[in-house]
């Protein structure tokens, strides 16, 4: 399989997602550049949620751009394993080596609007990331190490802070239905 028959094929668990699916699909099938920056419209990238195995952490990144808590990720610059992408960019700015998927199945669909903002001196336009994201695991007792050139902070966040008082209300959206499709997840492995 590829990324673009991974993207068709994923089963969206609600309307946003639904929705979101078809424009992706419809951007990917206009853009021969869907996966790399040259796409100034519109380009994919993916992302890491990582857990710990217990599922009551979130291990997370203070993003030196958006100045706030996230996940992982980046770009996929040319590359169409997004699993791969997602696993290099949680390593790469969380320090932890051994983080592992929970599932080799893309577990949420977004369409993320990025602001216009400056990145090593040089302008970025307005525009949209087509979020593929994946589920990680990882102990939470693996040392962390922050990535200077990406965040200011690396630190398991406890998924009962994941709430209004301290994330925006798409951020609480987007983490909670990760967090309930990783609980899912978790369930199907238990029935297996």
């Amino acid at each position: 399989m590829n990324f673009k028959d991974d993207i068709k094929n994923y089963q969206p668990i609600n309307e946003q997602e639904n929705q979101d699916q078809k424009v992706v699909i419809q951007l990917i099938e206009q853009s021969p550049q869907i996966l790399t920056r040259d796409n100034y419209v519109a380009h994919i990238t993916s992302s890491g949620f990582i857990m710990n195995p217990i599922l009551t952490k979130v291990l997370m990144i203070h993003h030196n751009i958006m100045k706030k808590w996230a996940w992982t990720g980046g770009h996929a610059d040319g590359e169409s394993d997004l699993l791969a992408v997602a696993l290099k960019e949680a390593r790469e700015e969380t320090g932890v080596k051994d983080i592992q998927p929970l599932s080799s199945q893309i577990a949420s669909l977004d369409i993320l609007p990025v602001s216009s903002h400056f990145k090593n001196g040089c302008y970025v336009n307005t525009h949209l990331h087509l979020s593929v994201a994946y589920l990680l695991i990882c102990d939470e007792n693996q040392p962390l190490k922050i990535c200077e050139k990406e965040n200011s902070g690396v630190e398991w966040i406890d998924i009962d802070m994941i709430n209004h008082q301290y994330f925006s209300e798409h951020d609480v959206y987007l983490y909670h239905k990760l967090i309930d499709r990783a609980q899912k997840e978790v369930e199907k492995i238990r029935w297996k």
